[in-house]
């Protein structure tokens, strides 16, 4: 394997990282040089600086291998997270190096989750750089990063198939470079379409770029302590509300449908899943609201359940309540959406919509198999016959799922933490959500939780954020060909 080229594109990453973190310093210098400006800069120099060394001493390549595309992939959200956690570690504050490294991770992976006691401390251009991991994390930053390259030809081609699952490119029927362009359009322009809705309620723009952020990539850091809840309006909730749900659709769809094409979301069989299980999910919730008396009429009980819904579906984790003593019935639904989460080929993580029905299908398919064995049975979706290697991969991703959320689960409940706490924070860092319940309900954060706990939460975003495999192959290497 040629190392040598997998640093060389890996510093192409950093130098696109470093980008956004002089974006913040200036925020910083333009809010009277506030407390983040230094700690922005020198990470901005530090990052710049391991970026383009490799540029300069290693000789440009374009011809990668299938084992050098899954490296520069793995290798640049991991890169990106430890330099993305310089900014907090000069700044100081409740920033341990494992603080850093959590909250850094956290928001590349768009998990959303916090050690913070106390957002509203940072200082503006750290609150930028914060909301800025998401957005770059969003799409991946190597997809971003390659929209901003020269042209690369087939290792263009390579990068991007390692970085997006196979069920992501299902719909996508364009060019790598189309399929690139369709991305950054559509992210950019659900982010400045949010970003001025929000402003025409009467949002400060500040406030509004930021949470427009996060929304988008549906990670879920916010610039308040009490998350969207902080502004007490209806008009904003709802403007949230419908971008998660946006984010939450596959790009290629929301695309196809502003152009007027046929493979458009009302014809789209998984987006027909993915809101069907938005209301079937918000109606139970709602119902255990209302059972428990934990708000008085309907319509707050609809309210504050579509959003925490939506908000747990998409993986954005925004709170417009706080749901540390909600029904069990309520908390079990809201577990659900935190396992299945929106669909292939958006922003959200999760073992998607789209396996999800898949498996549905596979079920019944099975249950028809047993009934009438020499039938030939067929299973469809959006219209497209699926062959068994698809099929299989989808179980044997929610196997590992599976699997991983009970590994993950002993191991914190053996560090003495209680098992709601534990099985959700572990889901929650698998399906890159943020927020869970018990001790890390939707208004609290990670902070108190053990050093090795956090280690290894941040381990379980970056292994879902990269789908399994993608991080799987990583340690693998000797047995490719």
């Amino acid at each position: 394997m040629k190392f040598g080229v997998v640093i060389r594109y890996v510093g192409l990453v950093l130098l696109f990282n470093a980008a956004f973190m002089l974006i913040s310093a200036l925020i910083s210098l333009f809010n009277g040089l506030d407390t983040g400006f230094y700690p922005l800069l020198v990470s901005f120099l530090i990052t710049s600086i391991i970026g383009s060394f490799p540029l300069i001493f290693v000789p440009n390549d374009n011809n990668l291998s299938n084992k050098e595309s899954y490296v520069i992939v793995t290798m640049a959200w991991v890169m990106s997270c430890l330099l993305g956690m310089l900014p907090y570690l000069i700044w100081g504050g409740e920033f341990s190096p494992t603080n850093a490294w959590f909250e850094s991770t956290s928001g590349f992976t768009t998990t959303g989750a916090t050690i913070l006691s106390d957002v509203e401390a940072l200082p503006k251009g750290l609150l930028f750089w914060r909301a800025s991991t998401h957005w770059v994390g969003g799409v991946g930053v190597v997809l971003f990063a390659l929209v901003i390259l020269p042209s690369m030809g087939r290792m263009k081609m390579s990068l991007t198939s390692a970085e997006m699952s196979m069920m992501a490119k299902d719909n996508f029927r364009y060019t790598t470079k189309k399929i690139l362009k369709i991305i950054v359009f559509i992210y950019a322009g659900l982010t400045l379409c949010e970003t001025a809705a929000l402003m025409l309620v009467g949002m400060e723009p500040f406030d509004a770029v930021t949470n427009s952020f996060s929304t988008v990539a549906t990670g879920g850091f916010c610039i308040r302590n009490q998350s969207i809840m902080y502004y007490h309006s209806v008009v904003i909730e709802i403007i949230v509300m419908f971008f998660m749900v946006v984010s939450g659709i596959h790009m290629g769809l929301v695309y196809a449908t502003i152009c007027g094409k046929r493979n458009n979301i009302f014809r789209s069989e998984v987006t027909r899943f993915y809101i069907l299980s938005i209301v079937i999910c918000t109606a139970i919730v709602a119902a255990g609201l209302l059972m428990n008396h934990n708000y008085p009429t309907f319509g707050e009980a609809i309210r504050y359940g579509t959003f925490q819904v939506v908000s747990h579906i998409t993986t954005t984790g925004f709170a417009s309540a706080s749901d540390a003593l909600w029904p069990p019935l309520a908390i079990i639904t809201i577990i659900y959406c935190m396992i299945q989460c929106s669909m292939a080929g958006s922003t959200s993580g999760g073992i998607k919509a789209d396996r999800v029905l898949l498996m549905f299908k596979a079920i019944r398919a099975r249950m028809l198999k047993l009934q009438h064995p020499n039938a030939v049975i067929r299973i469809k979706q959006n219209g497209v016959t699926q062959d068994d290697g698809m099929i299989n991969a989808a179980i044997l991703l929610v196997v590992i799922y599976l699997l991983s959320a009970l590994g993950g689960t002993v191991l914190l409940t053996a560090m003495n933490l209680d098992l709601l706490t534990s099985f959700t924070a572990v889901i929650s860092s698998l399906s890159n959500v943020g927020p869970g319940f018990g001790k890390i309900s939707n208004l609290d954060n990670f902070g108190a939780l053990p050093a090795a706990a956090k280690w290894l939460l941040t381990g379980l975003m970056l292994f879902g954020r990269l789908e399994f495999f993608g991080f799987i192959h990583i340690f693998m290497l000797r047995s490719w060909k």
